[in-house]
């Protein structure tokens, strides 16, 4: 488990680089071709830099602020703070994650933030209607396994970085439908068009990639964890039965915060294990694994 955190932290490392390169070559791109002349180098640089810095320290407040979560009370959700404190001595958590509650029709739940110290647990309103107690307190141990393991960095940084690459792909489109060329510049502006075009289909595809990558086998510890500090895998086999089989929709759900939630909150996405594109495992290999550590 120590070496799985010890790469989770070189690949958040790596990851942030490759980023703040990606960023700064789409920003300058965008800049060159609105004539922002020499400076477009160095506000390219002070934007991904700053952006870097705001997806790292900031990731936990933009994806519960995207997921418009409320924090949990006493009044409302006790029988989750009662699961969430027995789970406490149990995970060996140091730090008690903060607990909040997103409305939702669709069973779900997700944990994000930079470090154990600074993680938050997320289900929905639905995910403590339709499940009963155990199967809840599987899917939050699940939870705390992904903090445990620094999970948690991984996919909150991806989440908002591969947020902001989709964002200025939206404007870098519109910049050039505003911008205006002239005749002796027309031909070396197509080039960059074409360049700058390419370098954000790379982005984007890459960008994907490297989400796809952390999320699989991390599904598959978080399971394990689950199951370590419940003993008891029949519960999370069944609340992963009952996730993946409701229809129901997720409408805080998208693209860049797909990866963060316990099953995909599309629904009919992950049905082949064979599907590489895919963010989770199938719900059959994470039910065979499960089953295997009995």
């Amino acid at each position: 488990m120590y070496e799985d955190i010890k790469r989770n932290k070189i690949k958040t490392g790596f990851i942030i680089s490759v980023y703040v390169i990606i960023i700064t070559l789409i920003i300058y791109y965008i800049c060159y071709a609105l004539d922002f002349g020499v400076f477009s180098i160095v506000f390219a640089l002070i934007v991904s830099i700053a952006s870097a810095w705001g997806s790292y320290y900031y990731s936990d407040r933009i994806v519960l602020s995207i997921n418009k979560a409320r924090p949990a009370t006493e009044e409302e959700n006790k029988q989750l703070l009662n699961i969430f404190d027995a789970l406490m001595i149990s995970s060996g958590l140091e730090y008690k994650p903060k607990l909040y509650i997103m409305e939702s029709d669709q069973p779900n739940a997700f944990a994000t933030g930079r470090d154990p110290k600074h993680s938050v647990i997320c289900v929905t309103t639905a995910l403590l209607e339709k499940l009963d107690y155990y199967e809840i307190e599987s899917v939050i141990a699940h939870e705390m396994g992904h903090i445990k393991n620094y999970d948690i960095r991984l996919s909150a940084v991806l989440t908002v970085m591969v947020g902001l690459v989709i964002i200025l792909s939206d404007y870098f489109s519109r910049a050039f439908l505003w911008s205006r060329f002239d005749d002796d510049n027309r031909g070396s502006n197509g080039i960059m068009v074409l360049v700058s075009i390419l370098l954000l289909a790379l982005a984007g595809f890459f960008g994907q990639l490297m989400k796809l990558a952390v999320s699989r086998k991390r599904e598959f510890m978080a399971d394990a964890s689950s199951v370590e500090f419940t003993r008891n895998p029949d519960a999370l086999i069944s609340a992963l039965t009952k996730l993946d089989s409701d229809q129901s929709t997720l409408s805080q759900a998208n693209n860049s915060t797909e990866n963060m939630y316990i099953v995909t909150p599309f629904k009919g996405k992950q049905k082949k294990s064979t599907n590489w594109f895919s963010t989770h495992p199938s719900i059959e290999d994470r039910i065979e694994a499960i089953r295997k550590l009995k």
